[in-house]
């Protein structure tokens, strides 16, 4: 956790004329003066949007929101709407399963035996997703290195893993799987620290036990212990940057208990998951955070929203039924709302160490698997941005062709991904599939 030289002084009743022999400290980095600190967020939700209900008619700075968007009204001076986009990548698998493990990968899903609605059976993703791809940027530096790196989030999503299910990878074939209980989340946030100083206890005395055992394993024997060595001396140095790093600077959230992790408690359980990763952000603990509700073929049945019909087999009905597309739009709707609670919640905590609020510090991406449901088209995919921690320019809604003189000729995702990548300082030259990313990153600025 970082703490701003006017806390430093504050708490420990330094005069400033001892700055300049503190200000190189790890401790202090991100404090005034020093780097901006920048956030992202990317939330996904399923089964495409309804197109006449979203997309603004007008582009620039003069848009109206319609019904879906609308929820988003306060924060429409730090929106960025972005009509265009297009996940152009291939190959094997259905446009629900590339529509998932694509969607931050921007390659092609790796061969694999898993069958879907149609096209040829695939695998997982085939490389890093871009959230991966920034936390390691990010924690390659000491200046923005966290203790987790990035947070995968999860809300009511099924206990399976299958290509539907995932989107954030670590690597080609290596899928990151969401946290979507907020009892669990909790654990693995604050759970270590309430019990660090009897952790570390407990490795002081095993030390001397591991290293007699060595001398008594077989070749193969002490290579795995080696392993388990190096992942306990990985938690030491853990618990030791917990320890330096002092109490937190916001509290850890209070749950309430035995909200069961099921369809009905969706809404309960989509604010206690928000409020954790506002909390995260707050103590500094992660810049980068992924927020997935449901799954690909999302089948929720939104009771909360006197809806019965599960939400996958609405999205696909056809635009002439009228009553489900109200319906979809109702859903939609609700997502923008859970959207628009979290930039509030980041919106009204002020950005600790630093200046304006944490929503100036952060740019959370909303997207979605499929441009529209019934047509499982991988055109046009809902992106919107919201705050300004990336410094693009906000607040227009904006439509964007690959090729100017043609209209109709969408840009590939890849393009926006290396415009986030290079917003925080990662010049990346390509991303995903090398030749998606030719007209190289989008100019937002």
């Amino acid at each position: 956790m970082t703490t701003s030289r006017r806390q430093f002084l504050r708490r420990s009743g330094i005069s400033a004329a001892a700055l300049p022999f503190l200000s190189g400290l790890p401790s202090l980095v991100g404090a005034e003066g020093g780097p901006r600190k920048q956030r992202v967020l990317f939330i996904v939700s399923p089964n495409g949007t309804i197109p006449p209900d979203f997309w603004p008619d007008e582009e620039g700075a003069d848009f109206k929101l319609k019904r879906i968007l609308q929820p988003l009204a306060e924060f429409k001076d730090r929106m960025l709407v972005i009509k265009g986009v297009s996940n152009k990548v291939r190959g094997k698998g259905d446009s629900h399963m590339r529509g998932m493990s694509c969607l931050l990968t921007g390659t092609e899903l790796m061969p694999g035996n898993i069958m879907g609605g149609g096209g040829v059976p695939a695998g997982w993703g085939g490389g890093i997703s871009i959230d991966q791809e920034l936390k390691n940027f990010l924690q390659s530096k000491e200046s923005t290195r966290t203790r987790f790196g990035s947070l995968e989030v999860g809300v009511a999503v099924p206990n399976r893993a299958d290509p539907w299910t995932r989107w954030s990878y670590s690597g080609a074939n290596k899928p990151v799987a969401p946290v979507d209980d907020p009892y669990q989340l909790f654990q693995k946030l604050y759970g270590s620290m309430q019990g660090r100083d009897s952790l570390a206890s407990i490795f002081d005395e095993i030390q001397g036990e591991l290293k007699t055992a060595t001398r008594r394993l077989s070749p193969e024997d002490r290579a795995l212990l080696d392993e388990h060595v190096t992942l306990v001396r990985a938690m030491e140095k853990d618990l030791e940057a917990q320890r330096n790093s002092g109490a937190l600077e916001t509290p850890a959230p209070n749950l309430e208990p035995g909200i069961l992790n099921e369809n009905d408690n969706i809404p309960t359980i989509s604010r206690m998951q928000i409020n954790m990763i506002v909390n995260a952000f707050a103590n500094d603990m992660s810049r980068i955070a992924t927020l997935q509700y449901m799954r690909s073929v999302g089948n929720a049945r939104m009771r909360w929203l006197d809806i019965d019909d599960s939400h996958h087999g609405l999205s696909h009905e056809k635009d002439a039924n009228k009553a489900a597309q109200e319906k979809l739009v109702k859903i939609n709707r609700w997502f923008a709302g859970e959207y628009a609670y979290l930039a509030k919640r980041l919106a009204e905590t002020p950005e600790p160490g630093g200046n304006g609020s944490m929503l100036d510090h952060t740019t959370i991406v909303w997207t979605n698997e499929l441009g529209k449901g019934n047509s499982h088209t991988l055109d046009n995919i809902p992106f919107v941005l919201l705050g300004n921690g990336s410094g693009f320019k906000m607040g227009r809604s904006l439509k964007l062709a690959a090729d100017e003189k043609k209209s109709n000729t969408n840009v590939a995702h890849n393009r926006l991904w290396m415009a986030l990548a290079h917003s925080m300082g990662h010049d990346l030259k390509t991303f995903g599939k090398p030749d998606l990313c030719e007209g190289g990153a989008l100019d937002l600025a």
